[in-house]
């Protein structure tokens, strides 16, 4: 209690909390600034507020360094509980920009797109969730959470719903009413300044409109502590996958892995849906959407390509991938 009160009185901010590293590289994020035509030398790190107040490099500058021991863990579960973890990516120590570009590519692939059947038989595009409001859900989560604790921003994927935590609770001063009304009260200024800048956020306060439009203040859990947003699947998306003739690009995968005996893994979903959608895809394209390394991806080619489950059509550059649907064969 006396810490909470202490901190509400002197107000302390990640400016003011000196980096536990002593010696930062801003390298990830000179790149981000540098496309949009800023250029980023010692003043303008100056300007971005990321020294304390005797000169020291301040937490801002440690979460938005080349290298923290900051994490954003994304994960993945077999049901609608977490029982069965069948994923457990982490996305981090880096700088939080380009941490956050890595989520927010992972959700993208996460985020599949389903055919829906209306009463007129008529076929529309929806996605499992809403784009728009998973997006700003997120920059949300990694601009308002209080890092002071170490605690980041969690994601987590279920089989009926994906929820983004962040820590902190609302920000002090901010009711509820406020919140849900768009109010904007940063709790990190120095970290919304550099979203801002670099078009994460379009202006204060429009992400909560983006998320409202779409979903209800239901999607919401907020306790002392948290801030939670739960964000359920699109309605038709179960409907959908039991259509026949309607699988989408993962059940192709997953009957391709059934009928040579087995059950493929994430890794190899994620990367057959990439083939499938786009069969000329580089290895660093296909690394970045899954957020795997490219090592790893290679890896992956190869033992999909020794199963029978895709193959190779001309040189390296220039040929592309076919993934071969009802043919795999499993040689292990």
């Amino acid at each position: 209690m006396i810490d909470r009160l202490y901190a509400a009185r002197t107000r302390n901010s990640l400016r003011n909390i000196r980096s536990p590293r002593t010696e930062l590289s801003f390298n990830q994020l000179k790149i981000y600034y540098d496309e949009k035509g800023f250029t980023v030398n010692d003043s303008f790190l100056k300007s971005l507020d990321l020294y304390t107040p005797d000169g020291a490099f301040n937490y801002v500058a440690y979460l938005l360094a080349d290298q923290n021991s900051v994490s954003i863990k994304v994960a993945k579960y077999a049901g609608i509980d977490k029982i069965e973890l069948i994923e457990n990516e982490e996305y981090g120590y880096c700088s939080l920009i380009k941490a956050t570009d890595r989520v927010l590519d992972k959700l993208e692939v996460e985020n599949r797109t389903f055919t829906r059947i209306t009463g007129n038989a008529e076929r529309l595009q929806k996605r499992m969730l809403e784009r728009r409001a998973l997006r700003e859900a997120l920059i949300n989560a990694m601009v308002h959470n209080d890092y002071t604790r170490e605690v980041p921003p969690v994601v987590e994927i279920y089989a009926n719903r994906l929820s983004i935590t962040s820590y902190g609770g609302l920000v002090p001063g901010l009711s509820c009413e406020e919140f849900f009304a768009g109010r904007s009260m940063p709790r990190n200024r120095e970290l919304m300044r550099v979203y801002r800048d670099l078009d994460f956020v379009e202006q204060l306060g429009s992400g909560m409109n983006r998320i409202l439009s779409a979903y209800s203040q239901d999607v919401f859990k907020i306790s002392e502590n948290f801030l939670e947003v739960c964000f359920p699947f699109t309605e038709g998306y179960f409907t959908s996958l039991q259509q026949d003739g309607e699988l989408t690009e993962q059940q192709k995968v997953e009957k391709c892995g059934e009928k040579c005996g087995e059950k493929w893994g994430e890794n190899e979903i994620a990367i057959l849906e990439c083939l499938l959608q786009n069969n000329n895809i580089s290895i660093v394209a296909l690394a970045r959407q899954t957020g795997l390394s490219t090592s790893g991806v290679e890896k992956i080619l190869a033992r999909l390509k020794g199963r029978g489950a895709i193959r190779r059509i001309g040189p390296a550059k220039g040929g592309h991938w076919e993934v071969i649907s009802f043919r795999a064969r499993n040689d292990s």
